[in-house]
């Protein structure tokens, strides 16, 4: 299979469903990336609507390019409560590689009910049936939440980084459960 043939394929857990990105998540997508707290340990600064269209296109174009990429994250209510799913982003951090880096963003509505873990749990899931390679993540250190999702996910901190955030790792885990896509 070539990587342009790539389907992105659907994850369900008991309280969501990981798809694929499509245009009508555009707007929930753009109001999560605008408030101030979701982008507080994500680069700082709420994005404009130009450069969240851009982060937007961008996790649904690695699907194609690299068998991989960022799923929409959907509450059993039709909602959509984030992103999440592995990335390369060529950002010149040695300690994270070319290993797919995983990462995730929810809405603050979604926040302190566990949704994170169990979606992230769904993804790395999937890589390891799918993938069967080490992963990686890089969170700020101040991200308590997600160090913590991170952490129950199986990823290690691995290397601390000058700017105050730390490099994670995890394995690729053998005996996964779940057919690849």
């Amino acid at each position: 299979m070539r990587n342009s043939d790539v389907l992105v394929p659907s994850l369900a857990t008991e309280r969501l469903v990981l798809r694929a990105t499509r245009i009508d998540d555009w707007e929930s997508y753009a109001a999560m990336w605008a408030d101030p707290r979701v982008t507080e340990f994500i680069g700082g600064e709420p994005r404009p609507r130009d450069v969240a269209w851009t982060k937007f296109c961008q996790g649904a174009g690695f699907w194609p390019l690299l068998g991989y990429g960022y799923w929409s994250i959907i509450d059993r209510d039709n909602n959509y409560v984030g992103v999440g799913g592995f990335a390369r982003h060529e950002r010149g951090i040695v300690e994270l590689g070319t290993h797919p880096e995983c990462g995730w963003t929810f809405a603050p509505d979604s926040w302190g009910r566990g949704i994170a873990t169990e979606a992230i749990a769904a993804v790395v899931g999937w890589a390891d049936a799918a993938l069967r390679v080490e992963t990686r993540c890089l969170i700020s250190n101040g991200n308590i939440a997600s160090i913590k999702v991170a952490e129950r996910n199986g990823y290690v901190r691995s290397a601390s980084l000058a700017d105050d955030s730390a490099v994670f790792r995890r394995p690729a885990q053998a005996g996964a459960d779940q057919a690849p896509a």
